[in-house]
């Protein structure tokens, strides 16, 4: 598999959308109806990926970074109409819908999870009273019992302690003793039948979902957080894989120093790798765990790549990230082991923040392509973010996720900046947003990916995620007429940028782009 040869792909562009910001009638968006019409829309835009944030259960604060697994999907994303069409429930079973998710706006996470998981529950217990679909639903337990079956009694035993982290749990549950945990699956085997169900409908329809994206030329950009959360299943079930005390707390934490989001750094909290401890077990942890990934899409983004090399330690007791330390990281032990795991890297490297000279010969040693952000280069003609300075084994984006979005951004921009904008783009459309677009369209970057708030031309409402700031993220949703009332004047516009500048690619060719 020739992965490290992206730079040597067809070029193409992206669209970055979340499946949770989908328009529908369930207070969140699914693998259902609109996120087949998506797939439709990035087609018939010319782009080729559908980029997409961390999939897995979202836990703290409903980040898509801070999950109870890994490995795990998110039962939020499970399409109620899919499971009637299953036989699952009946269409009956969807006539209770909260009046709040009449208007689709923004995503209401707690009335998503007080609506949906009882729905599922009710599904699940379909399953287990005997239905057509239940061979399949066996095989894929057991084909996914390394992870399945100790995430479903993680998830079970947290239901039945209150939700609490798992270092609140009683000493023998907390530490993981075999006795212990015999017991609980013996008493718990409906609730873990739950979440067991839950994750084998999400991947029955993101299986679908992939199987019309691809009959449609689309793949899929994933997401990897390069640490997990601390209350997981990933860490209870392998402690001795991460830097924790004897009560399974943390010693170090996970953060970034000070930087352009924030100004004392994000303390992010997550628990630090026992790299040693990978390296003895072939980092096999870790090789599962892209593996499961690479199940469900075709290349991921590494998240925090520059953590390979060094990441910021921060004593667990800080209050800020200002107090940390750079930690050596695996380096190319880790990435080698990766690669001869996976036979190959389908991987992009999150390359942002504060990048050394050896993150930079790590990133090159293995061929990644690094990431640019647009939106961070008009400081000057120096300035490594301006499409001048690219070379073509790099990813382009108007903005991610963690960003304002480009209008929201030009607003609040320094008047130098937005002065030198004017300079360096030249003729303009019209609209400051498509002229980031088309400027990283015809970028020589190998992939180029927007956003439909850039597209849509929002400001700051159409914001995905604030680094650092604790509520308020995540939330944001397509409008619910875009399919009718945008996406057929927005298609058009983006495919003849794609067209002029030779990243429409044809069916023919976007097969070679695994």
């Amino acid at each position: 598999m020739a992965y490290r040869a992206l730079v040597n792909l067809a070029r193409a562009a992206g669209l970055l959308l979340h499946p949770t910001s989908l328009p529908g009638p369930f207070g969140i968006g699914d693998l259902g109806p609109a996120a087949r019409a998506w797939v439709d829309y990035v087609a018939q835009s010319g782009a080729a990926w559908w980029q997409v944030l961390p999939l897995g259960p979202t836990g703290y604060r409903d980040s898509p970074y801070q999950s109870f697994s890994s490995f795990a999907g998110n039962p939020l994303l499970v399409s109620p109409e899919l499971l009637v069409a299953d036989g699952l429930l009946a269409a009956e079973d969807l006539a209770d819908v909260p009046e709040a998710f009449a208007t689709e706006g923004p995503v209401d996470y707690g009335a998503a999870i007080a609506w949906k998981l009882p729905l599922l529950d009710k599904a699940a217990a379909r399953m287990a009273a005997g239905h057509m679909l239940a061979a399949e639903f066996a095989a894929f337990r057991q084909r996914e019992a390394g992870w399945l079956e100790d995430f479903a009694l993680f998830m079970a035993l947290k239901d039945a302690h209150g939700g609490g982290p798992w270092t609140h749990w009683p000493e023998p549950l907390r530490d993981a003793d075999p006795h212990a945990l015999a017991t609980a699956r013996a008493t718990a085997t409906t609730a873990t039948h739950r979440h067991a169900f839950r994750q084998w409908a999400f991947a029955r329809q993101w299986s679908a979902l992939r199987g019309h994206a691809r009959s449609r030329g689309v793949s899929f950009l994933g997401d990897a957080p390069i640490f997990v959360a601390h209350d997981s299943s990933d860490v209870w079930a392998h402690r001795r894989l991460f830097q924790l005390d004897g009560a399974g707390k943390p010693s170090v934490v996970a953060g970034v120093p000070p930087d352009y989001f924030a100004k004392t750094g994000q303390l992010w909290g997550n628990p630090l790798y026992r790299w040693e401890a990978h390296a003895a077990e072939g980092y096999a942890w870790w090789i599962a765990r892209m593996k499961a990934t690479l199940r469900l899409v075709d290349r991921v983004r590494l998240d925090h790549f520059r953590g390979f090399a060094a990441a910021w330690e921060v004593p667990a007791t800080a209050r800020t990230a200002e107090t940390g330390r750079w930690a050596k990281g695996p380096g190319e032990e880790f990435l080698g082991a990766l690669e001869r795991g996976l036979g190959g890297l389908p991987l992009v490297a999150e390359d942002l923040g504060e990048i050394t000279p050896d993150v930079v010969a790590l990133r090159d040693k293995f061929a990644l392509p690094g990431m640019r952000i647009l939106q961070f280069g008009f400081t000057g003609p120096d300035n490594l973010f301006l499409p001048h300075h690219y070379v073509a084994n790099t990813v382009v984006y108007t903005g991610t996720h963690d960003n304002d979005t480009v209008a929201g951004w030009h607003a609040g921009a320094p008047a130098a900046e937005r002065a030198f904008l004017e300079r360096y783009r030249g003729p303009s459309t019209g609209s400051v947003s498509w002229d980031l677009v088309r400027m990283s369209w015809a970028s020589v970057a190998a992939i180029a990916v927007t956003t439909p708030q850039d597209l849509l031309e929002l400001g700051p409402s159409g914001r995905m995620n604030f680094p650092g700031r604790e509520q308020g993220n995540w939330t944001w949703r397509l409008p619910a007429d875009f399919f009718s009332e945008h996406a057929p004047a927005l298609a058009p516009k983006l495919r003849e940028l794609g067209a002029l500048f030779g990243r429409t690619v044809k069916p023919a060719t976007r097969a070679s782009q695994k």
